[in-house]
């Protein structure tokens, strides 16, 4: 988190770190209900905007900052990659970030305390967005559409058009072989 970025006090993902501030081995547990910020997902599947996310978050003091761990519930809806069938799941993400003091040594793309506060939605968005599937199913065994006609397979799994005729013999279905039967 660069320096010049100012934190949103309102934000439900900004928390505050004051007590832990310094005294590494003290800890404070957190458990809150935000809601998700905007674009917390890929163009098939995410979290919806303003939905709530379940955070269990452990908050510990060490020595070059303070360690965030926990997990993040949220609800998933997606479109399903094979059916096209619009879902929603529940689904758990696991949290983990160290936050620097500002004069502490770190990378630059480290996460930072700034006013003695945090921003989780880096972390969240890490946690979140790079662990969700390219490619979202429904369910594992989803049998996707029927090729000639786009019919979900899932509902109907026998789902057939008939016998198939080879278009190079389609004519001959149409020839009367009644009659040619008699003469031999």
């Amino acid at each position: 988190m660069n320096s010049h970025h100012h934190l949103d006090h309102r934000s439900p993902l900004v928390l505050e770190v004051h007590e832990l501030a310094r005294r590494a081995g003290t800890m404070k547990e957190i458990h809150r209900v935000a809601e998700a910020p905007a674009d917390l997902g890929i163009d098939m599947i995410g979290v919806p905007q303003g939905s709530d996310i379940q955070l269990d978050l452990r908050l510990e003091s060490v020595v070059e900052g303070v360690l965030v761990t926990g997990t993040a519930d949220v609800t998933l809806k997606g479109e399903c990659a094979r059916c096209l069938v619009d879902f929603s799941v529940e689904e758990s993400f696991d949290l983990q970030e160290l936050y620097f003091y500002p004069e502490k040594e770190a990378e630059e793309e480290a996460s930072r305390i700034e006013e003695e506060m945090i921003d989780l939605d880096p972390a969240l968005r890490d946690a979140v967005v790079l662990d969700l599937p390219f490619t979202p199913l429904c369910r594992d065994d989803c049998l996707g559409l029927c090729p000639d006609c786009g019919f979900v397979l899932n509902g109907d799994p026998d789902h057939s058009h008939g016998e198939e005729i080879d278009p190079r013999w389609g004519k001959l279905s149409d020839l009367d072989v009644s009659g040619a039967e008699d003469k031999n």
